[in-house]
């Protein structure tokens, strides 16, 4: 069983992110296999009197990196862009970064 803290790791924040905050489009860093109904129960039980409208999620894999001769991957993660309603109260925690 999933727990609802467990669900959403991490906001993102970029500069792409904050700008798409004006049209009420958050960014999240999510656990793997969450789904999308279940980072929309998570978004409104997280942050109340948030509605969620719309949730889009993407795999982002790992990018190449080197140090010297050695070479890796860095860790690949689950990225979901949450969409509230326009009737929807705003999420305070992104509020005080702009």
């Amino acid at each position: 069983m999933k727990m609802i803290q467990d669900i959403i790791v991490a906001p993102i924040v970029t500069e792409s992110s904050m700008e798409a905050m004006q049209h009420k489009k958050y960014t999240f860093k999510v656990m793997r296999t969450a789904n999308k109904v279940e980072i929309a129960k998570a978004v409104e039980t997280m942050f109340p009197g948030t509605k969620v409208a719309a949730v889009n999620t993407m795999n982002c894999d790992g990018k190449l990196k080197r140090m010297g001769r050695y070479q890796g991957y860095t860790a690949s993660y689950k990225k979901a862009i949450v969409t509230l309603t326009e009737d929807s109260k705003t999420i305070e925690f992104f509020e005080s970064m702009r």
